[in-house]
């Protein structure tokens, strides 16, 4: 069975969410957009707004979801965007 984007990157999300937990923190999954790869979430708790934040979603939440599921071109955080 072929599991769809979202199902792939929800599965992603669980991998990574202890990590995020461990260290105050936790993501929500938004959107996954299949056309351009671009999933967007949220990321709250000691995730939020701290000089780590980019690091975390870029070099790690970002890269996990691009090694793991074939499409995904980036990963967004919507709080950011909105700020």
């Amino acid at each position: 069975m072929v599991l769809v984007m979202r199902e792939q990157v929800e599965a992603t999300i669980e991998v990574i969410r202890p990590a995020l937990q461990a260290d105050g923190g936790d993501i929500i999954l938004h959107d996954v957009d299949e056309a351009t790869g671009i999933v967007s979430v949220e990321l709250i708790g000691a995730c939020v707004g701290g000089p780590a934040s980019t690091q975390t979603l870029k070099a790690g939440i970002e890269r996990i979801m691009r090694d793991r599921v074939d499409g995904v071109t980036e990963v967004v955080n919507i709080a950011e965007e909105a700020a």
